[in-house]
C-alpha cells in the first residue's frame, strides 16, 4: 500500500518479497509516511537505518550460542500476534480469488480491498 492507504503494488511470488521490498525501496516510503510493518524474520537487515529510526519491525533470531530471553520470546510473540491479523486478511483475500479477477483502476480496487478485509476481520472477530 502507498501513505495514502492506496494499492502501490500486487503481491509477488515469495522467494521475491525481501528483493522486492529492496528494489522499491519500501523503507524510505514507510519512513516518509511515518509508518511500520511488522514483519516475519525472512526480513531480517532489510532496514537501512534500524539503530535511528526502524520502520520494518521483525522477531529475533536465536542461535546456538544466543538463545533468546523471556522478554525476547514475549517481544516475538507481540509481533507475530500483529503480524496474524494482516496475514488473515490476505489469506481471505486468496481464497475468494479477488485478485485473480481484479481488472480495474487502482483507486477502485483500493476500496474493494479495504471493504473485503473489514469483512473478513468482522468474520474473524465472531
Amino acid at each position: 500500500a502507498g501513505p495514502d492507504g492506496g494499492v502501490r503494488s500486487l503481491l509477488r511470488p515469495a522467494p521475491a518479497h525481501r528483493d522486492a521490498a529492496r528494489h522499491d525501496k519500501i523503507t524510505g516510503h514507510l519512513r516518509e509516511a511515518g509508518l511500520g510493518a511488522p514483519a516475519d524474520l525472512g526480513f531480517v537487515g532489510l532496514d537501512d537505518e534500524p539503530e535511528v529510526d526502524p520502520v520494518i519491525i521483525t522477531g529475533r533470531k536465536a542461535t546456538r550460542s544466543h538463545r533468546l530471553t523471556a522478554a525476547e520470546k514475549e517481544a516475538n510473540r507481540l509481533v507475530s500476534r500483529e503480524r496474524a491479523a494482516a496475514e488473515h486478511g490476505f489469506a481471505n483475500l486468496r481464497t475468494w480469488r479477488i485478485l485473480t479477477k481484479l481488472r480495474m483502476n487502482a483507486r477502485h480496487a483500493t476500496t474493494l480491498l479495504r471493504a473485503l478485509l473489514v469483512l473478513g476481520n468482522t468474520e474473524v472477530q465472531r
